[in-house]
């Protein structure tokens, strides 16, 4: 079972490696983290490094596709060559997932369109402009074969639920004790729901500290404009 996570400049690495914790211990996992090119791409933070082991044209029938999120989704979303492979291999695929705004980058391929999705709670409203319904009080939701996220932290439910639905309850619930993942947070604001005005006020804050960086703020705008004239054009 061949499982593409793709990488890309600015991703968010919580996306997709609680995912791979999990998915990599599947009966016959094989793991492809798929870029247009080979070789390092950097985190949102610009430290961490993570290797693209596969290109896209080398990666033409995976069975499960995992886009993650991050200050870059909004370049990757403007990616034609990102673009173009999704919608290539996502009707062969057995499952198209996304984690946080990596939803949108489904939604720009055209996967999303007549469909519930989720996402981070601070790019859920974007969601209806690629013609997906917003769903910001379900951690995941599944339409037929694609399956998005909530924020960064979902991605580990999320793959836990694949693993059930590939591998029975039984190796899922295996997994989930080998990473021990057992959540227990010394507070309770972790959705929209639960936090106060001032938490509110400063995680946005903290999420605008990468995503007003020049890359990502163009990419964002270039973004916001093209899709609000799509909209204007149906």
């Amino acid at each position: 079972m061949q499982i593409a996570v793709v990488v890309y400049p600015a991703f968010t690495a919580l996306d997709f490696i609680g995912p791979y914790e999990v998915l990599r211990m599947l009966p016959g996992a094989e793991v492809r983290f798929v870029w247009k090119e080979t070789g390092p791409v950097a985190a949102d933070s610009g430290v961490l490094l993570v290797g693209a082991t596969h290109r896209f044209e080398e990666t033409p029938s995976p069975d499960v596709v995992l886009v993650p999120g991050g200050p870059g989704t909004s370049g990757a979303a403007l990616d034609e060559d990102l673009l173009a492979w999704l919608h290539r291999v996502a009707p062969g695929a057995s499952w198209t997932t996304s984690v946080c705004s990596g939803s949108l980058v489904l939604g720009a391929a055209g996967l999303l369109e007549g469909r519930r999705a989720t996402s981070h709670w601070s790019v859920l409203p974007a969601l209806r402009s690629y013609g997906a319904t917003p769903v910001g009080d379900e951690r995941i939701v599944r339409e037929g074969d694609v399956v998005t996220a909530a924020g960064v932290s979902a991605g580990i439910d999320l793959a836990l639920w694949l693993a059930g639905e590939i591998a029975g309850d039984a190796r899922a619930e295996a997994i989930q004790l080998m990473i021990e993942y057992d959540p227990q947070p010394p507070y309770d604001s972790g959705h929209l729901s639960k936090a106060s005005l001032a938490t509110k006020a400063a995680a946005t804050a903290l999420l605008g500290r990468d995503v007003m960086k020049p890359g990502p703020l163009k990419a964002a705008a270039r973004l916001a404009w093209d899709r609000a004239i799509a909209v204007a054009r149906r």
